[in-house]
């Protein structure tokens, strides 16, 4: 079959000159079956093969170290390919890159993947490897992508620093353990250093910093701990850096100095205590992502001369320093960042007015200010942010506001938190927005609201009976929802008699809107209501009870049993029919109310 010049005219096979296989692309073409009996040496000349997606299952077979020419081997997306890697593979020593992923694999990294010193790629991911990786790994010299996504264990060899050429190390998603080993320092062609979702412990070693090229480093969801290093950035070509959730307790105060190219800093959830500004590069750079929540960053947002040190990061969109111990206020020009779009300083020390700002960029989409000190007004400029979708007042003391605008905004979710709190509210306009959910129970609490627009959302659900306490209200617009049940009725709500503030809302009814069909007298209190039915059992039952006597006295003027017995028995029916009867009155009656 090597040689059959009629395999050459297949598009998934190419031949050289001579009329030999070289490569075999067998990607995507529902190829099923095992491989046991493919005869591997009869395609002595194969320098590719590859199987993507097919049905194969079974083993790899130890034949496939006969393919003496393979350069390039990628078995991909076979699930049902199971047992281990041959340790025949360690035969092909021309081959470069060796991709196994997304298989049934259930053995360990074979020791003689160190004989393939032409090695220049090496991933096995998704592959359900275990046990640790093998010391001669560190042979492969050539070696310039590492990726190991598997079960391993144990820890990350000494010899690793051996593979000088290494431009990526990815051992994500393991369960290696112990501290990083000092020879990575080493790798001075590092570009990205990918240890994220392990069981790593200990300091990250100055030396880390000694590849002038490192670009990435991900190492989140581990335990690292002390301070995160001031050399990591001396040559300053980092610009990806994701330690969330460690244990680290500092940054030094020069570890991103010479960070000219940091986008993303995502140190969310460690143990750091830190001054607030050694977190930042002192040039603005193009800094874009920035999370520090969950730790105990202090120290402020202004300058000594009440400017915001943030406020020339144009570039930055996303910046959370939510639960951490921050004091002071911010300036307007947050504003007028234009890139911004997510905002969080919740549950801090902030506090002073919320600077206002006419204008809003328009890329902002979520405001966490919640559990802070903030006071005075809020920024009526929120108006024009148009995208905005979530917005966190929380507990602070906006006394002083008296009204809030973000109508035609893209305000998402339930009614932003906040709002039943802000007892001196007159005006509030959250039309046009895609707001669900039901409107707060505790809507009432704004008794000094003048004003309430809601209309053109997807609110659903019943308007709660804290309406009636509204006293102020004098403007009301709920049209254009999905609101139903029955309209609640206060002092203040019945001068409100125009329909159209509660038009296209199909499941409303009452005043001003047509009656309910479930009650007559939609104005009766409860209490009357539920003493009206009580009364009406108590006659009911009573005159059962006659007329059941009465019937049973009846009974006795028959002196034949039989008589007697189709007496009572016509009785038991007709009393059947009228308990039914009273049962259907009284749920007629607990639907329409009593006439």
């Amino acid at each position: 079959m090597a040689n059959s010049t009629s395999l050459c005219r297949s598009t998934q096979i190419t031949c050289d000159q001579a009329g030999h296989v070289i490569e075999l692309d067998l990607a995507y073409t529902s190829l099923n079956g095992t491989l046991d009996k493919l005869d591997f040496s009869a395609f002595p000349h194969l320098s590719s093969l590859t199987l993507i997606r097919n049905g194969l299952f079974g083993t790899i077979p130890a034949g496939i170290g006969n393919l003496t020419s393979l350069v390039r081997l990628r078995i991909m997306e076979n699930p049902y390919l199971r047992g281990r890697i041959p340790h025949s593979i360690g035969q092909l020593k021309q081959l470069s890159h060796l991709q196994l992923e997304a298989l049934g694999l259930d053995s360990t990294l074979p020791q003689e993947i160190g004989n393939l010193t032409s090695l220049i790629s090496l991933t096995i991911n998704l592959a359900t490897l275990a046990g640790s990786i093998p010391p001669t790994i560190g042979m492969l010299m050539k070696l310039r992508e590492l990726s190991l996504g598997n079960n391993l264990t144990g820890s990350i060899p000494m010899e690793i620093g051996n593979m000088t050429g290494l431009q990526t190390l990815n051992l994500e998603d393991n369960y290696l353990g112990g501290q990083l080993p000092g020879t990575i320092s080493h790798l001075v062609k590092l570009q990205s250093l990918l240890l994220s979702e392990n069981q790593l412990v200990g300091h990250i070693f100055p030396g880390l910093g000694n590849s002038s090229l490192l670009e990435v480093i991900y190492i989140a969801n581990n335990n690292f701990s002390g301070a995160f290093p001031s050399s990591i950035c001396v040559k300053g070509a980092l610009w990806r850096v994701f330690a969330e959730y460690n244990g680290f307790t500092g940054i030094h105060p020069q570890a991103f100095q010479n960070c000219t190219t940091l986008q993303y800093v995502d140190f969310t959830a460690n143990n750091i205590v830190a001054e607030l500004r050694d977190c930042f590069s002192e040039h603005p750079g193009h800094l874009y992502h920035m999370a520090f929540s969950h730790n105990q960053l202090h120290g402020t947002l202004l300058t000594d001369r009440g400017e915001d040190f943030l406020c020339n990061r144009t570039n930055l969109g996303f910046l959370d320093l939510s639960n951490n111990v921050l004091h002071g206020g911010f300036s307007k020009c947050f504003w007028d960042l234009p890139n911004l779009q997510f905002l969080d300083l919740s549950s801090n020390s902030f506090s002073g007015v919320v600077p206002f700002s006419r204008t809003c960029q328009e890329r902002l989409k979520f405001l966490l200010l919640a559990n802070n000190n903030f006071t005075g007004t809020f920024p009526l400029g929120l108006k024009r942010c148009k995208k905005l979708a979530v917005l966190d007042l929380g507990d602070n003391d906006f006394s002083d506001m008296a009204g809030i605008d973000l109508s035609g905004n893209s305000l998402s979710q339930e009614i932003p938190n906040g709002f039943t709190t802000l007892l001196g509210l007159r005006y509030l306009n959250l039309s046009g927005n895609h707001l669900s959910g039901c409107i707060p129970e505790d809507i009432g609490n704004l008794v000094l609201l003048e004003s309430l627009d809601l209309s053109r959302n997807q609110l659903r659900g019943e308007i709660p009976r804290g309406f009636a306490d509204l006293k102020s209200i004098s403007n009301l617009n709920l049209s254009t929802n999905m609101l139903s049940g029955r309209i609640p009725m206060g002092d203040q709500l019945r001068t409100l008699d125009d329909p159209s503030i509660y038009s296209n809302n199909l499941g409303l009814c009452g005043f001003p809107l047509e009656d309910c069909v479930s009650s007559s007298t939609p104005t009766q209190p409860e209490t009357s209501l539920d003493e009206d039915r009580e009364a009406l059992w108590f006659y009911c039952f009573v005159a059962a009870g006659f007329i059941s006597g009465f019937w049973l006295y009846l009974g006795f003027l028959f002196r034949s049993e039989t008589w007697r017995y189709s007496f009572y028995q016509y009785v038991d029916n007709m009393q059947a029919k009228v308990t039914k009867n009273i049962r259907s009155c009284i749920s007629c009656f607990q639907v329409k109310g009593p006439e």
